[in-house]
């Protein structure tokens, strides 16, 4: 009986410290890519310093009762305050479930705007590598890219429409790949092999599942790049 009281109490209170911190936002657009796993979804940010993005960020949004996703806007338009989310809801979790019901319209709250600490380098060839879930994270490092034709990469996608629109969508170096094993490492450092990439002048940017982004790093590193021309975000498990 104690126990329940206290755990309202403080859920209380981190309700009430979470409403003086969050900030608000607007749907403007939801677009479902078929099948239905991920979604795309245009904000307005009135409060969002874009003009200060100089490194890929990511938002810290509300998607349940004190419950946070990070999230990297993929593109932003900082004369408008607006920005475009790429949702991998493939996966059953809150996030997924928040991104699934929003419509044009809604309001959405977010806790804080932070960077990734990604950022292009000032080295001839910038990779990105990637899965589903990275593709906002690998969409804005193209966007910071200049000139744009340093940038190259390969996506995992596991579903063949996905890579189709992907293609369709995006003017993107970025190439849809195939994924043939279970989180995308082996089908992505095949890729890089056949680009065969000078070993001195390329940095590599990885951002996806945890077990991809990991694994993706030794098999890197055992093709002779150093841990210096290696940059790592690591998404959910």
């Amino acid at each position: 009986m104690e126990t329940s009281t206290l755990h309202k109490l403080k859920r209380r209170a981190s309700s009430l410290f979470e409403n003086q911190l969050l900030q608000s936002g607007r749907v403007l657009e939801v677009r479902h890519w078929e099948p239905s796993t991920m979604i795309e979804i245009d904000l307005h940010l009135p409060l969002a310093d874009m003009q200060n993005w100089h490194e890929v960020p990511y938002i810290k949004v509300k998607v349940a009762d004190l419950t946070y996703r990070d999230y990297t806007p993929a593109g932003w338009d900082a004369e408008t305050n607006t920005c475009t989310l790429y949702i991998d809801a493939a996966h059953n979790g809150p996030g997924s479930k928040w991104a699934k019901q929003l419509q044009t319209g809604d309001t959405i709250h977010y806790f804080k705007i932070r960077s990734t600490r990604h950022a292009p380098a000032s080295t001839p060839a910038i990779i990105g590598l990637g899965d589903e879930s990275s593709m906002g994270h690998l969409l804005a490092l193209q966007q910071m890219v200049l000139p744009a034709t340093r940038f190259s990469g390969a996506i995992v996608m596991a579903d063949e429409n996905h890579r189709g629109l992907f293609g369709e969508y995006f003017k993107s170096p970025l190439k849809p790949i195939e994924r043939n094993d279970v989180y995308g490492h082996h089908s992505l450092i095949q890729w890089v092999i056949e680009q065969q990439y000078n070993l001195e002048h390329s940095v590599f940017y990885l951002a996806g599942n945890h077990t991809m982004v990991g694994e993706l790093r030794k098999l890197l590193k055992l093709q002779g790049y150093p841990s210096s021309q290696i940059r790592a975000q690591g998404f959910w498990s």
